[in-house]
C-alpha cells in the first residue's frame, strides 16, 4: 500500500494507522492524514540540542524525552484504537508518567511537547496543533521559530493556553511544567549561520 491509495478526504483511526507500511511519515489530525516533511539540518540540530538539554536536565528524574519519530496518540472518548483519530509525532517530548507509555508511543497527553518549526509545517503546528494539545491537556507546548531565533511557549491555564513572550537569543526560557528546567537561548540558536 503506498499513501496515494488513499482517499485523503476520509476519516481515519489509530486502528488504521497502525497498519500502514509506506515509506512516507504522516500524522492523523482528528481523523486526516498529513504528511510530514523531511526535516532539515537546522531542524535536526535544534532538535538534538532540545533533546539532549532535557534529557541531561532529567537524568535522575521519573520523566522521560523521546524525538521524533515517535507516536503520541491522543484518545478523546476511548483508548481503542478505532476510537482514536490523532497521533502526532513531535519533534520532542517529554512524559512524565509511564503509565503513558508504551511499546507503540504514548497514549494519553504528554507534559511538554515542543516542535520546530520549518516553512512546510507552520499552518499544521501554529493552528492545528495548538488546538489538538490545548484539548489533549499537553501542559506546555514549546514552538521554535528557527528563521527568528525565537521561541514561545504556551503553558496551559485552566484549559487554556496562554503564550510567554517571544523569547529571543539572549533570554533564558524556563519551563513551569519541569520546574528548574531553564535554557540559554544563545547557546540553543548560536549553531545556525546568520544565513539560514
Amino acid at each position: 500500500m503506498k499513501l496515494a491509495d488513499l482517499d485523503l478526504n476520509k476519516m481515519y483511526t489509530y486502528a488504521d494507522y497502525f497498519k500502514w507500511k509506506f515509506e512516507e511519515r504522516v500524522e492523523l489530525l482528528k481523523g486526516k492524514i498529513f504528511e510530514m516533511s523531511g526535516p532539515n539540518r537546522v531542524h535536526q540540530k535544534l532538535v538534538l540540542k532540545l533533546g539532549s538539554s532535557l534529557s541531561f536536565f532529567l537524568e535522575n528524574s521519573s520523566c522521560e524525552v523521546y524525538i521524533a519519530p515517535f507516536d503520541v496518540r491522543l484518545p478523546r472518548k476511548s483508548k481503542n484504537d478505532k476510537d482514536i483519530i490523532t497521533v502526532v509525532q513531535p519533534d520532542v517530548c517529554v512524559i512524565c508518567d509511564k503509565s503513558k507509555l508504551d511499546d507503540r508511543g504514548c497514549l494519553g497527553a504528554p507534559d511538554i511537547v515542543i516542535e520546530v518549526l520549518s516553512p512546510s509545517n507552520n499552518k499544521k503546528d501554529l493552528k492545528y496543533k495548538y488546538q489538538i494539545y490545548e484539548e489533549a491537556g499537553v501542559k506546555e507546548y514549546w514552538v521554535v521559530f528557527p528563521q527568528d531565533r525565537s521561541l514561545m511557549i504556551y503553558t496551559l491555564t485552566n484549559d487554556k493556553y496562554l503564550a510567554s513572550p517571544f523569547l529571543f537569543s539572549g533570554d533564558i526560557a524556563e519551563s513551569a511544567a519541569l520546574p528548574g528546567f531553564k535554557l540559554d537561548l544563545t547557546g540553543l540558536f548560536a549553531s545556525i549561520p546568520e544565513n539560514e
